[in-house]
């Protein structure tokens, strides 16, 4: 089975497809979908919602995790943006019928971690020593994305194991 995860932005939105190999997970594919932030919101978020669309019917996952919305106090704007990211994200998932599942970013971080306030530094550590690999996922974005698809794996495993 393969699960998606997604850290999504307006400018820059993380995705990442994995897959279990018993207890082992692999990633399948990863990487950003990036807007022009000098091009209207309509536009941007239409060809966020296409590239992402895309990228589900390539891989077919069976499930998309997403991380939740938070908003910091200091930068409102920042959660409006990426609320509407998140929208249209959502939607692409919900019209291939795939589940989804919304993820607390403090949860992700402590399933990787052991600390729900990791910095992107200790997410990048987490996921390249998880993974194996050669070096951190960069941009961290990417890294985050992972660490949503691997959270959203082992959580629905561990519910059809009960």
């Amino acid at each position: 089975m393969i699960f998606c995860g997604i850290d999504p932005g307006l400018g820059t939105t993380g995705y990442a497809f994995i897959r279990m190999v018993g207890d082992r997970p692999e990633i399948v594919d990863a990487g950003v979908f990036r807007s022009q932030e000098s091009l209207p919101l309509s536009i941007r978020l239409a060809q966020l919602g296409d590239d992402f669309a895309e990228t589900l019917d390539q891989f077919t996952p069976q499930a998309v995790g997403v991380e939740e919305l938070y908003s910091h106090y200091n930068h409102p704007r920042t959660a409006i943006q990426m609320g509407h990211a998140r929208g249209v994200l959502l939607a692409a998932a919900g019209r291939i019928g795939v589940a989804v599942e919304g993820l607390a970013a403090t949860r992700i971080k402590r399933f990787l971690t052991g600390n729900g306030r990791a910095s992107k530094q200790q997410m990048q550590a987490a996921i390249q020593s998880t993974f194996e690999l050669d070096a951190p996922p960069e941009p961290h974005d990417v890294a985050d994305a992972i660490a949503v698809a691997y959270c959203c794996a082992v959580d629905l495993a561990s519910r059809t194991q009960h």
